[in-house]
């Protein structure tokens, strides 16, 4: 019998905290969600710890065509390089892309963005997205794919009303493309390509 994905057992999972959450009271739940919310006042703070319980905790249930998009690429990424790969690249994407907004905000931010509430699994899903691409063929529709995805992710960075997660996940992105890139230097010619 073949395993469940790890992929899907992390959205499954996450999916049925935010039900729990919504069963809480609301003080409760603000609580919980403050003390694992990656915010400039949390991490200044040393809770260091948030860089995890961010990323599998989410506000409210995630809608359903993202949360199948979720496991798709998650379980993809496992199918093509394996639960460990998937797992560290989804959270050193998550990670690193928070520090980076962290480092851009803490001197910066506002009263309320330094308090702002930060969780959920889009940051390591746009880093596992952008690694992905190394799974394309070489050349130009891995180059596009790239390109595209980047674009994307930097709309939202560009207009008025524009917050610190559009930032995040654009981060995050060129981190997974990053490691694409890194992928493509270490395998040469041999390399994963979706079938």
């Amino acid at each position: 019998m073949k395993a469940i994905p790890l992929g899907a057992v992390y959205a499954g999972g996450v999916q049925l905290g935010a039900y729990a959450l919504e069963r809480m009271g609301a003080a409760e739940r603000d609580r919980l969600l403050r003390n694992c919310s990656t915010n400039v006042d949390n991490l200044a703070a040393g809770r260091w710890e948030t860089l995890l319980s961010s990323a599998v905790v989410v506000e409210e249930p995630m809608p359903l065509p993202y949360a199948l998009l979720l496991v798709a690429v998650l379980g993809y990424a496992e199918y093509a390089y394996g639960a460990w790969w998937t797992a560290a690249v989804f959270l050193f994407g998550h990670a690193t892309a928070t520090l980076l907004v962290y480092g851009a905000l803490r001197r910066t931010a506002d009263p309320g963005t330094r308090r702002a509430l930060d969780v959920g699994t889009s940051y390591g899903f746009n880093a596992v997205l952008g690694a992905l691409t190394s799974a394309l063929p070489r050349g130009a529709v891995r180059t596009a794919a790239r390109a595209g995805l980047l674009a994307l992710a930097a709309a939202p960075v560009l207009k008025r009303g524009r917050t610190f997660t559009d930032a995040g996940h654009l981060a995050a992105l060129g981190i997974g493309i990053g490691v694409s890139l890194a992928l493509d230097c270490l395998s040469g010619a041999k390399h994963q390509k979706i079938a």
